[in-house]
């Protein structure tokens, strides 16, 4: 077992003593009591750890942080405080991939694992070690590649909690796997972060919210970083391989605003995104922001991302803001084919599981009690770090959403491997009874492999799947699930567009959100065609505030911004003038908490 005589005399001298996580006071996701005042003493100890991991940025190869659901090898917990939540979590994961299991003592564990009724005798490892807390999400080691699928390492960020012993766990996974660690402790590269507010689409984007611009900017409540959003984004693409970094408006009533709480990326294109019932709770928020994603990016393929909702459970009748827990069922955890749901209340458990099935086909979706643990601000996924796969068979691939079933029907997928790919398939059927058909793919060169669905005989629900063989002899499929999970699309006859006369021109706000604003608020305008307009902020006197677009307006929707944390509190009016009018809506701007 690794020694902690540095970090025990560390967390001594200013009195971290009482904060390792026992289960009759287990530590929040949050701040805990007193914990707040003690960061500038824990971020001054951050130099004493350097020579445990490699502080510098990695070498010159391209760094790829991968997804969620790509191939994993191994899941991380931490054992204190909710062994019943733990032990499911073993009983399925086990199946999928090697536990790790960092505790006390093992045989403890491994009593209540036999409780439980969970086996333990395989793909499980038990690490006796010292940490803090459950929250291993925020602060176990962050998985990725160099040259995109090559080597995997880790790199470990400062922990935005005073727990020096949590703080150090990746080098005790590191030590396991032989795994080599870089840290972003030391100064110009010191960069505080979690990893409940972070997530990659394993191309190059990823997304968190702006506590991680909050936490390391020039007014940080307690260190010395003094980093500008721009050198944030600098660190995340040195480190991570980030090339483009979503960071959206922190929601106001999760109150450490980490975007696990309440959204997950499906896939390259898709999100579930957590709903609430209209004006509810952080329910405004999450819409403006999907709408700031919609407006400022797309996904890897160019295109606006797709959002599938999922209603966010009360505690009985209360959402967060009227005092209820913050349930929620985007905090989920992937695991190769298998997906860990937090459930709550079986009335809200049952349309969210399926709600999950129906965008995940193929996967085994598995819910799990989380009504101990969520009074703490966190559920399944802060509590599990998954550890990425040696030496991955990656397949990514833009969907295909419709054809003509008449024509071919055109795919690509960028497909690599250390080893370089020896072949690659489609199978594609239109009848889930009969056997699937294959079709070879060609080697088109840069990592680029394209295939043709032939004509098919009539319009059709075409359901297909990829394959991919490595030069070792390494084999994958995606959708990871397949053939249980597949992609479909809908093949139809080929239409002719037929142009329509003209119409009358008509432009017009919609519902202006959140209002009231304190934030990011969105402005969304409908019309009927191409127009120049005008949209302006105006006060109660009529005054122009500012102008916030000038311009031609594209047909259809469209959609602006202000961030309402510019402007004094009180009401104002935003006027959208054309040269067939104006709309006029107001705007209430707030800035209590």
């Amino acid at each position: 077992m690794r020694t902690f005589l540095l970090f025990f005399c560390l967390v001594l001298s200013f009195g971290l003593q009482a904060q390792v996580e026992d289960e009759s006071r287990p530590l929040p996701r949050g701040f805990a009591e007193g914990e707040e005042a003690l960061m500038p003493a824990y971020m001054a100890t951050l130099n004493a750890r350097s020579v445990a991991c490699i502080n510098d940025v990695p070498n010159d190869a391209a760094i790829r942080t991968p997804a969620e659901w790509e191939e994993m090898q191994a899941v991380v917990i931490t054992w204190t405080g909710f062994p019943s939540i733990l032990s499911e979590i073993v009983r399925h994961a086990r199946e999928e991939v090697e536990v790790i299991i960092v505790c006390s003592n093992d045989n403890v564990v491994k009593n209540q694992l036999n409780g439980a009724g969970v086996d333990w005798s395989s793909n499980v490892t038990f690490i006796e070690d010292d940490f803090n807390s459950i929250w291993v999400r925020d602060y176990g080691p962050n998985s990725v590649y160099m040259n995109d699928v090559d080597e995997l390492a880790f790199v470990d960020w400062i922990y935005n909690r005073p727990r020096p012993l949590d703080d150090a766990i990746p080098e005790v996974i590191a030590d396991y796997l032989q795994v080599p660690n870089y840290c972003t402790t030391v100064a110009p590269n010191d960069l505080v972060h979690t990893g409940g507010n972070f997530m990659s689409d394993g191309i190059g984007q990823g997304f968190s919210s702006r506590l991680v611009d909050d936490e390391n900017g020039p007014f940080n409540d307690w260190g010395d970083s003094n980093h500008s959003p721009e050198d944030v984004d600098n660190l995340m693409y040195e480190f991570m391989g980030i090339e483009s970094y979503v960071k959206m408006q922190e929601l106001p009533y999760d109150l450490i605003h980490h975007i696990d709480m309440h959204m997950k990326l499906l896939d390259e294109e898709r999100i579930l995104i957590g709903e609430y019932p209209e004006g509810i709770s952080d329910g405004p928020q999450i819409e403006a922001n999907i709408q700031y994603i919609l407006n400022n990016y797309t996904n890897p393929y160019g295109e606006p991302y797709e959002f599938i909702r999922i209603p966010m459970p009360p505690e009985g009748t209360a959402y967060p803001w009227t005092g209820g827990d913050y349930r929620t069922y985007a905090n989920a955890l992937f695991l190769n084919k298998l997906i860990l749901v937090p459930t709550y209340q079986e009335q809200y458990d049952t349309t969210a599981l399926r709600i999950w099935e129906e965008a995940m086909p193929g996967y085994n979706v598995v819910g799990i009690d989380c009504n101990a643990i969520i009074p703490l601000s966190g559920a399944l996924h802060c509590i599990t770090k998954e550890v990425a796969a040696d030496e991955p068979l990656l397949i990514t691939h833009q969907k295909v959403k419709e054809a003509c079933y008449e024509d071919n029907t055109p795919l690509s997928a960028a497909i690599r491997h250390k080893s370089g790919i020896a072949s690659a398939m489609v199978y594609y059927t239109t009848d889930l009874n009969s056997t699937w058909q294959t079709v070879d793919m060609s080697d088109a060169g840069n990592d680029e492999w394209t295939a043709n669905i032939p004509p098919l005989d009539e319009a059709s629900d075409v359901h297909y799947y990829i394959e991919a063989t490595a030069n070792d002899g390494k084999v994958i499929q995606r959708p990871i699930v397949a053939p249980e999970g597949f992609w479909t699309f809908t093949a139809e006859a080929c239409l002719v567009s037929v142009e329509e006369g003209p119409s009358v021109e008509t432009t017009s706000l919609e519902a202006i959100f959140p209002n009231p604003a304190k934030a990011i608020t969105c402005i969304p305008v409908l019309t009927s065609r191409a127009a120049e307009a005008t949209i302006t902020l105006k006060d109660v006197l009529g005054r122009d505030v500012t102008t916030i677009f000038q311009g031609q307006l594209p047909e259809g929707e469209s959609k602006y911004f202000i961030n309402a944390a510019d402007f004094a509190a009180g009401t104002y009016f935003i006027n959208l003038q054309t040269e067939t009018g104006q709309d006029i809506q107001k705007l209430v701007i707030s800035h209590n908490e």
